[in-house]
């Protein structure tokens, strides 16, 4: 399996991104699975990096399998507390009430 970020695989990703609810996060290995990449969870990590090539998406929505923020981005976590999102110390987000169900 190539891990390759085509555009039909960007778009998989931000509208995988777009459904998840106000007020909750998903982790990039979920979104992964819904796609049907579930080994490539830095693959949907790279293509967010992205994402303002394709559009605006809530990217911040999106971390990692222990709900970790993104290291150097410090709106992230501003946008999240916006959004009622707590947080288990200063980088980890509260998976156990904010983790998205899908």
């Amino acid at each position: 399996m190539k891990n390759v970020l085509d555009d039909d695989l960007a778009y998989q990703i931000y509208s995988v991104v777009e459904e998840i609810p106000y007020g909750y996060v998903a982790t990039y290995g979920q979104i992964a699975r819904l796609i049907g990449k579930e080994k490539n969870a830095r693959l949907v990590g790279r293509a967010l990096k992205m994402s303002f090539r394709y559009g605006n998406f809530p990217c911040h929505r999106v971390v990692n399998h222990n709900g970790r923020l993104v290291p150097g981005w410090e709106e992230q976590k501003k946008l999240l507390t916006e959004e009622g999102i707590t947080f288990r110390d200063e980088f980890h987000v509260d998976l156990k009430k904010h983790n998205w169900q899908i």
